[in-house]
């Protein structure tokens, strides 16, 4: 079986969210209280008082109501180098949406405070403490479209040197109960991002895509739009439904998912055709690919995680090549469905017999630094 051990000294997991709902003005603080006094009652309580797109979107309540700071990351990453021979050495902080408002990308609401606090908090953690992996560099929650984007990134900017992206959520779904994150559809390609998004590509900033699937091709419209800028499309394009049914009616049949399937792999091509984009090897198991509604989990095994990602990544690694792919955890979200180990193993296992030492070392290391600016 195969490891990481040496072939990079430690591995950068690109996409880590940290939090701590309890004392934070995160949008989940309430159900963390509950939730901390009264698991058992929360986990009972979490049903009724969420929508079915939110349970689908985090299976469990305890995902984000409780505290997820490097302490946890450590005991998650634990069995880490059992597998790869190797541990998580370095982070990529990913901005978590602390509040759902529109507003977020200004500095005068309570939402663009919020914003800027998160990166307050994220750089007082105790990262590089004891086996703690270190802090590489943060990507900063602020909309393009607001008039005070750019004051925004620079407060972002004076409270840490390791400020090196943005991302703006902007999923967005037909079926009426699969979580939505954004306030509006095709946001990427309007002209109030595009013209604020200046701001983004003239300070060398990456940005992070959060997108489903079918609005990729806002991705190639923004990429296109600014080629200097390196545009970072998060959880391999995300796919809604591709594994089994979820919300109201998407991924139902076994046809509806060849067709998720063959779209996805379309706009996947279409999108490799810009030198500017980057696909993250994250989100592996998020629960709205279809795996199953299961609090206490839905694959199961290192080999079904492989057998089930394996032709999103084989397509990935064909039309982008192993120069721009980068690994991500994408945890606690993923948490649910699959150990950090496990989702390290089937990535192990299925690049390995693509491209060796060489496609390995850039996905778990090299691609990152070199993306993010990791020193």
């Amino acid at each position: 079986m195969s490891s990481l051990d040496g072939v990079v000294p430690g591995i950068v997991d690109a996409h880590l969210h940290q939090w701590n709902p309890r004392s934070t003005p995160w949008a989940a603080n309430r159900l963390s209280r509950l939730y901390s006094f009264l698991p058992a009652f929360g986990d009972r309580v979490f049903p009724m008082v969420v929508s079915q797109a939110d349970r689908e979107y985090v299976l469990t309540p305890s995902t984000v109501a409780r505290v997820y700071e490097p302490l946890q990351y450590l005991a998650d990453a634990s069995a880490v180098r059992t597998v790869a021979g190797v541990r998580v050495e370095t982070v990529v902080h990913m901005e978590s949406h602390w509040r759902r408002d529109d507003t977020a990308g200004r500095t005068d609401t309570p939402a663009g405070r919020s914003a800027v606090e998160e990166t307050r908090y994220v750089t007082k953690l105790p990262f590089g403490v004891g086996q703690s992996p270190e802090l590489g560099a943060v990507v900063a929650h602020a909309d393009p479209r607001a008039e005070m984007f750019a004051e925004l990134l620079d407060e972002h900017a004076a409270l840490t040197d390791r400020l090196r992206g943005v991302r703006w959520i902007t999923t967005r779904h037909p079926d009426p109960r699969i979580r939505n994150g954004a306030d509006a559809d095709g946001i990427l390609a309007s002209t109030a991002f595009l013209r604020g998004f200046a701001e983004v590509a003239e300070r060398g900033l990456v940005f992070d895509a959060f997108v489903y699937s079918h609005q990729l091709y806002d991705v190639v419209t923004l990429a296109r739009e600014y080629p200097e800028a390196t545009i970072v499309v998060d959880h391999l394009g995300t796919p809604v439904g591709v594994f089994g049914p979820v919300g109201a009616r998407t991924g139902a049949t076994a046809g509806a998912r060849a067709d998720i399937l063959r779209l996805w792999r379309e706009r996947m091509t279409t999108l490799a055709a810009c030198p500017n984009v980057v696909v993250k090897l994250s989100g592996l198991g998020l629960p709205v690919l279809g795996y199953g509604r299961e609090r206490w989990g839905n694959i199961g095994s290192r080999g079904t995680l492989a057998e089930m990602v394996g032709p999103l990544v084989e397509h990935v690694l064909g039309h982008f090549g192993p120069d721009r792919l980068i690994f991500g955890s994408n945890f606690p979200i993923d948490k649910p469905n699959t150990a950090l180990d496990m989702v390290i193993g089937a990535l192990i296992d299925l690049l390995e017999p693509q491209g060796g030492e060489y496609v390995l070392r850039k996905v778990f290391r090299d691609n990152a630094m070199r993306v993010y600016g990791i020193e």
